[in-house]
């Protein structure tokens, strides 16, 4: 197990270097000079060819790539060249409050998701069965600047029950109820869409496995309908949804921008709005790199924890 840890753990290298040269490439491909962008559309011809060179613009593609692959092994994202700070300062604070957003997000949707899914699978056909799935289908083809917009709407503008924006309250902070408070709105607009997908996967899962033979088998010795559904129905179902909820982290990241832009929550989808806006390549280039690298990170994760609860995986690993 230690040794397929380590391979598995290696494999990934090869993987986040791709992620580096998509990234790269990504933004070689935005239309426009950074430089003009940077000085604006009054800059002397002078002025944006000595940017260039000390942005290394003029340098071969190749060259550019080793550069910046070359810092990021150093721990530096970068320079911000419209923030005037390094990419660093301004980024890792934000990402922080990302990955409370997404924590947040995923502990709402897979939650809900396997309690829905689960309740449907087991009253298969009932009223309630087919309003989640109705509900999980209409939630699904939603986007989350609408789902985001609608709660705030209701529940901030029109029942005033939760803050319009931000992720503390500006004049008294309140420490962690005070957070609490904040990220109920934007991390329900967040989990919305990841929610349903959760909630039909383990609906159509748990529908599988109580159609398998030793599911009867169990019910022949006797054994209660609620050990059975929790020890053994559940426990099978587990690697699939676990599957699906690493599967989403990457969603999750990617609507969160919408969520932060609407409630003005300082993440680093915000950052990258931001950005965009200004036509701070750099930082565009930074940001999206650590998303990329996190949802490695996770599914890596996703992986490990999949193959320690299934035995089945263990014992094929160990005849290896």
């Amino acid at each position: 197990m230690l040794r397929y840890v380590l391979l598995r753990i290696l494999s990934t290298i090869p993987v986040l270097f791709g992620v580096t040269i998509v990234v790269f490439l990504l933004i070689q491909l935005i239309p426009g000079d950074p430089a003009k962008s940077i000085l604006g559309a009054d800059a002397t011809p002078e002025a944006v060819e000595e940017l260039r060179n000390n942005m290394g613009l003029n340098e071969p593609l190749i060259a550019q790539y080793g550069a910046w692959l070359s810092q990021l092994l150093q721990g530096d994202l970068g320079y911000s060249y419209t923030l005037h700070t390094p990419i660093v300062e301004e980024l890792m604070p934000r990402f922080v409050n990302s990955l409370i957003l997404t924590v947040a997000s995923m502990l709402i949707c897979v939650t809900l998701g396997v309690i829905l899914g689960l309740i449907s699978a087991l009253k298969k056909g009932s009223f309630f069965d087919k309003a989640s799935i109705g509900v999980a289908l209409i939630g699904a083809s939603m986007p989350v600047f609408w789902i985001a917009l609608m709660l705030m709407w209701l529940f901030s503008i029109k029942l005033n029950i939760f803050p319009v924006s931000g992720m503390y309250n500006m004049r008294n902070p309140g420490g962690f109820m005070d957070l609490l408070h904040h990220i109920v709105l934007p991390a329900f607009a967040t989990a919305t869409v990841s929610l349903a997908v959760i909630a039909k996967l383990t609906r159509s899962t748990v529908i599988d496995i109580l159609q398998k033979d030793y599911v009867n088998y169990f019910h022949s010795f006797g054994l209660s309908k609620s050990k059975i559904n929790i020890v053994h129905v559940m426990r099978n179902s587990l690697p699939p949804i676990i599957n699906i909820s690493g599967l989403q982290v990457g969603y999750i990241m990617g609507g969160a921008l919408f969520s932060e832009v609407v409630f003005n929550w300082p993440g680093i989808g915000q950052g990258l709005y931001v950005a965009v806006t200004s036509n701070d390549y750099p930082t565009i280039q930074a940001g999206i790199l650590l998303i990329a690298l996190t949802f490695v990170v996770v599914n890596l994760v996703v992986d490990l924890l999949n193959v320690w609860l299934s035995p089945r995986l263990q014992d094929s690993i160990k005849a290896e």
